[in-house]
């Protein structure tokens, strides 16, 4: 009776509601190009093959973050949480890092300050989330095979709650500064109820 009790709750679940007791799993994509056309301005190709080449250099693993969206990619578990004015995304993986949403109205900053994570401010449509972000600096990689951008990098994601235990994630990519025009794909995640995010201790491989 508990288990009915639990699964036919998350079976009335609305689905602009994407946290309560549990976590999300994104699916891996190791690599962007398996998935769509890349179009490259010429160095950014060159610095992709560099990258992939040497992807021990990837700073992830000095314990940096991610970036956007290659911490969607990666098959790490996060938790969402909803409040009336933002929504946090807050990852076990990337040495605990977190993005917070701003769902209140706002505009992005005039003159973002570079980060890792960027700055992100959100609305609903309909059903699925929109999440547009700026700010970025130019130190993180789009996904693991080493897709590079710059700091004129603008995503735009889309989380859609398909079905309780399910979400569809698309991403359009514009950063004119490494690509000659803007381009998307999608991916998607799996919810586990009940599940919490376990402690993660980052440690420097390229120190050891």
């Amino acid at each position: 009776m508990k288990f009915c009790f639990f699964f036919c709750a998350l079976a009335v679940m609305h689905a602009q509601d994407l946290g309560r007791d549990g976590v999300w799993l994104p699916n891996h994509v190791a690599d962007l190009a398996s998935k769509v056309g890349i179009p490259f301005q010429p160095w950014a190709k060159q610095k992709f093959q560099e990258n992939h080449a040497l992807k021990q250099n990837a700073l992830d693993l000095r314990c940096l973050p991610p970036g956007v969206p290659r911490i969607m990619l990666m098959a790490r578990p996060f938790e969402i949480v909803q409040t009336p004015t933002r929504i946090l995304l807050m990852y076990e993986g990337g040495a605990h890092v977190w993005r917070q949403v701003w769902m209140d109205g706002r505009a992005h900053s005039k003159d973002p300050n570079p980060d890792w994570l960027g700055d992100s401010v959100g609305h609903w449509e309909g059903d699925t989330l929109m999440v547009d972000s700026v700010g970025f600096n130019d130190k993180t990689w789009l996904d693991d095979a080493g897709h590079p951008h710059t700091e004129q990098l603008h995503v735009i994601e889309k989380y859609t709650r398909t079905d309780p235990l399910a979400m569809k994630y698309d991403v359009v990519i514009d950063d004119r500064g490494a690509y000659t025009r803007s381009w998307s794909f999608n991916s998607s995640l799996s919810f586990h109820p009940g599940e919490k995010l376990a402690e993660d201790i980052c440690l420097d491989k390229t120190s050891q």
